[in-house]
């Protein structure tokens, strides 16, 4: 049996193995991994700072109910200051005394608010840019998404057709010579068989001793000899 069509079935093997890698290592996979990590990181940053932010706007709208409040209170004491259903001296001075104390802690309270207004300013523009970040960070992901799909695909297809014509050819090869090729490629580390090319091994490229190589020559149609280097089988 001729070993011709073990270098074809070499051929579609190797071809296979660099279809597989390829896959394995598309660019956009990595590009992909390192969005998704950004996107987690990102996204987390944004959970914390928008935390701090409602936080700090609960506390700016508690001072500014307390202020109103208490401007409220300032004003209805007026109210009763001022309507004359108070006769008592000392009452009224307790009345005037309290309204300058309310509106003093109103002013202190407004002081307070303005201070976490501030804060809160800082953090809505915080979150503003992580929103923004995550957003650029989407659509990256999604047109990465759909290029390695699209990559996958076209590498899929190439597999399966170099699959199916790798069938064909082992078709008409025996099981011991598969099996032979198998064992070789595996020790090989994937080069099954090669062409013997004057004495050198186009599976090793290394030199075989040239009563090796005549020896080679010499054996029957179809006998098996093997690269002293590589181990793989030649084909003269």
């Amino acid at each position: 049996m001729s070993l011709e069509p073990l270098l074809a079935l070499q051929d579609h093997d190797t071809a296979i193995d660099r279809l597989r890698h390829r896959w394995q290592t598309l660019a956009q996979r990595a590009a992909l991994e390192q969005v998704e990590t950004d996107l987690a990181v990102q996204r987390q940053l944004l959970a914390t700072s928008a935390g701090a932010r409602d936080e700090v706007r609960r506390e700016e709208q508690r001072l500014d109910d307390d202020a109103q409040s208490t401007e409220s209170k300032a004003v209805e004491v007026e109210r009763r200051l001022y309507s004359g259903e108070i006769s008592s001296p000392r009452e009224l001075q307790t009345m005037q005394s309290d309204v300058v104390q309310l509106r003093r802690h109103r002013s202190n309270l407004e002081d307070r608010e303005l201070e976490v207004m501030e804060k809160r300013e800082v953090l809505d523009a915080e979150v503003s840019q992580l929103e923004q970040t995550i957003a650029t960070l989407d659509a990256r992901q999604a047109e990465l998404r759909a290029a390695l799909a699209a990559e996958e695909a076209e590498i899929g297809d190439q597999l399966a057709a170099e699959q199916a014509a790798r069938g064909e050819v082992a078709k008409g090869l025996s099981a011991e010579l598969l099996a032979e090729y198998e064992r070789c490629r595996a020790h090989a580390r994937g080069v099954g068989v090669a062409r013997l090319v004057g004495n050198t091994c186009q599976g090793c490229h290394l030199a075989i001793p040239a009563t090796e190589v005549d020896r080679m020559r010499k054996m029957a149609d179809g006998a098996i000899a093997h690269c002293d280097n590589c181990g793989c089988i030649l084909v003269a």
